[in-house]
């Protein structure tokens, strides 16, 4: 297709990105990403005493002057984004975009925050890369819903390195054309198969980590002058087409309304560290135990579900129920009901190795069952149910009509700070480097970025 003698996607959007500036954002916009580099960085911290961490720092070449939270070790621009990305991600606690689903903030504030220390840049510029990635990131999971996930891809690493390197073109305030060479070379570095669902592997944790750092490297290219595809979207070989199998997609979603109308600002923040569509049916299943019920009174359950959570969260239904190691569990439906259940929780500490091979949680996610709800509003909204049939024959149902921390019912800024405390004295942070922690999150946009209060 010759896209020569037209306006490409990428082109339409980037005309709207570079007139985006602080006060274009709404006060929306700005509380959604002061909540959302609160979050990052807790769960930065959180992470920071984790074996896959370790492995990624280990792993990890380029001194640098860019902070990786919760460490002493300065590393380069795309060293810490990529470290930074993969520990906000990694115990799967990050927001959730409810229309995608995509996780923007896990990519993007990890490459904002490297890119604002490697060049010094203020506080507004940090707010405008923020708004900006996470945007873009947002929409482009609605231009074709659920292809890409079904076609075996993460689209928070193919959306994400796209969503960065705009992010960090805006903040560096790169031209037009610029941003769209950016955009063209991150679509040659998106990536992200989701092979460890058969396993419980750590590559999803690395997804985000990757796609931030792309994003870096290719707003950096673009800026001196490298050129991408100017059709990266919709192109016969662009974005779309290989990780949804279709060039066919609804790209007005994309650039429709940019910068008047900012979709980010519904992002959600997680109540629980696990994959977010299983949050309402963790709902659902801590009300059920409340009731009095025992997991012997249960025969069976059988929980309504989206078709397009299947392939994640329920299948294969066998390991789903018997899930071999702590990390697969947070993808795994079953586990998540049965450990709310019997717990009343589903907090960190529930996803650990002695919890995943607990004989009375695995005797209790085998009882746990799906039918596919040919109505379900997912990925629009995300709705939980359980029908608990017990010994005796009485049925005994719970609704979640949505997802808590979601549109519906956000989670007050006093919630996300103790979430961010939580967070932090997981990772061993002391109380009172928590409070300082706090108080750099709060003043991020307000003057030059300074994050090493946030080294260890």
């Amino acid at each position: 297709m010759d896209h020569t003698a037209r306006t490409t996607v990428a082109e339409t959007l980037a005309e709207a990105i570079a007139t985006v500036t602080p006060r274009a954002l709404p006060a929306g916009m700005r509380a959604m990403a002061e909540n959302m580099v609160l979050d990052i960085i807790g769960l930065c911290l959180a992470a920071r005493r984790t074996d896959y961490i370790q492995a990624a720092l280990d792993g990890t070449d380029g001194e640098g002057a860019c902070t990786v939270i919760g460490h002493r070790r300065p590393f380069d621009s795309a060293g810490a984004a990529l470290i930074n990305g993969t520990a906000a991600h990694g115990e799967d606690f990050d927001d959730t975009f409810e229309g995608g689903p995509v996780h923007a903030g896990v990519v993007i504030a990890p490459a904002l925050f490297a890119a604002a220390e490697r060049f010094k840049l203020d506080g507004a510029a940090l707010l405008v890369g923020i708004a900006v990635g996470a945007e873009v990131t947002c929409r482009l999971s609605t231009v074709v819903p659920r292809a890409v996930h079904k076609a075996g891809f993460h689209p928070t690493c193919v959306f994400g390195a796209i969503g960065a390197a705009v992010g960090v073109g805006a903040a560096l305030k790169l031209p037009p054309r610029h941003l769209v060479n950016a955009m063209g070379v991150a679509g040659s570095m998106a990536s992200g198969i989701i092979e460890y669902l058969a396993d419980g592997s750590w590559t999803k944790r690395l997804h985000p980590g990757w796609a931030a750092q792309a994003g870096i490297r290719a707003a950096l290219l673009a800026r001196q002058g490298f050129e991408g595809p100017r059709s990266v979207f919709e192109g016969e070989h662009g974005l779309f087409n290989g990780f949804a199998h279709t060039t066919q997609g609804k790209y007005e979603r994309l650039t429709g309304d940019f910068g008047t109308r900012w979709v980010a600002e519904t992002i959600a923040f997680k109540p629980f560290p696990c994959g977010t569509m299983t949050h309402p049916y963790i709902d659902c299943a801590i009300r059920l135990g409340q009731r009095g019920i025992t997991a012997d009174d249960v025969a069976e359950m059988v929980c309504e579900v989206g078709e397009g959570t299947v392939h994640r969260l329920w299948e294969p239904l066998a390991l789903k129920q018997a899930v071999p190691n702590a990390y697969a569990g947070k993808f795994s439906t079953p586990f998540c009901i049965a450990t709310g259940f019997l717990t009343g929780d589903c907090g960190l500490a529930a996803f650990s190795e002695a919890r995943a091979h607990d004989p009375a949680i695995r005797a209790l996610a085998a009882k746990v069952r799906y039918v596919v709800d040919p109505n379900n509003p997912y990925p629009d909204n995300y709705t939980g149910h359980i029908r608990a049939t017990l010994r005796d024959g009485t049925v005994v149902e719970e609704r979640q009509p949505h997802l808590r921390g979601g549109a519906h019912e956000p989670l007050s800024r006093a919630a996300l700070e103790a979430k961010f405390a939580a967070n932090a004295g997981f990772g061993g942070w002391p109380a009172g480097r928590i409070d300082q922690a706090l108080e750099t999150a709060k003043r991020l946009f307000d003057g030059p970025v300074d994050l090493t209060a946030l080294r260890a």
